[in-house]
């Protein structure tokens, strides 16, 4: 039950491959679009993900607490996709999401521009100036898009657990490349264990969530961690009351598990709306 992320430069043959990982050998391929729904589903407007979905926000929107609830539903939805295993992620920061995973074989497709560029001229019927304008866009947005998200390069092979040059391959053999060095790499033990630890983030995630977005507790940066027996709630808030509001509600979501509190007073404290 293994979950594969792929990230990839534009032309690269991502979704390609992606497919081929589907076809051959039985993943379910959880594309753009299902990602998508599963945002719009928990309010995200169309609006929010032109802004914040695989590209550069610009500096107010970074600073936003929409930025956050478009992160956060990110999470849900990607642990809630990948809680049953054999599975297929692409972009998004995936590998960065699930990085922690054991189960997770995070792969990094890549090609020379040159072979880019003529992919992009094919696939588009456009010029080279075109293409490469494209390209160069592309690259850009999706290296702010994880500096501003997971701080990280994607570009940093030590990210992954394959790096894969995809000029003189075909999908089809691509997706053979891949499912090998996964088969290689996850145990069922391993695979066992990843699907525990993504449940577990999911019951986490859920119970942020709800208090931030749907009750609107004011708890900043609230984060929830949790492990074999509790989750323990982070972040700031300005009271006690608060503190104990959060406290409740996520008691009432995990009513088996031990939740603690690690979230710090800080009196009179402001954020950006």
């Amino acid at each position: 039950m293994p979950i594969i992320t792929i990230s990839r430069q534009i032309a690269s043959y991502g979704d390609e491959i992606a497919q081929e990982l589907s076809k051959q050998f039985g993943y379910t391929f959880f594309d753009r679009k299902m990602l998508e729904a599963d945002l719009l589903a928990h309010g995200i407007t169309e609006e929010n993900l032109h802004k914040y979905d695989e590209r550069k926000p610009g500096f107010i929107a970074s600073l936003a607490r929409e930025r956050d609830e478009y992160f956060d539903y990110l999470r849900e939805a990607v642990y809630e996709r990948a809680k049953d295993g054999n599975c297929v992620f692409i972009g998004r920061g995936g590998f960065a999401i699930l990085k922690d995973i054991p189960s997770c074989y995070s792969v990094r497709l890549v090609a020379p521009e040159e072979v880019r560029v003529k992919r992009l001229m094919n696939e588009f019927n456009s010029t080279e100036k075109a293409a490469r304008a494209l390209m160069q866009e592309s690259d850009t947005n999706r290296r702010g898009y994880h500096k501003c998200f997971f701080n990280i390069e994607n570009d940093d092979s030590v990210q992954y657990r394959m790096v894969l040059n995809t000029e003189n391959i075909t999908p089809a053999q691509g997706a053979k490349i891949i499912q090998e060095g996964c088969a290689i790499s996850i145990t069922q033990e391993t695979a066992a264990q990843g699907i525990s630890m993504i449940r577990k983030l999911l019951e986490a995630q859920k119970i942020v969530n709800h208090i931030s977005f749907d009750l609107k507790i004011p708890v900043h940066f609230l984060e929830a961690v949790p492990s074999d027996e509790s989750i323990v709630l982070h972040g700031v808030a300005d009271s006690a009351t608060v503190i104990d509001n959060a406290l409740s509600v996520a008691r009432s979501l995990a009513p088996d598990r031990k939740i603690e509190s690690a979230i710090s007073i800080v009196h009179d404290y402001k954020t950006y709306p």
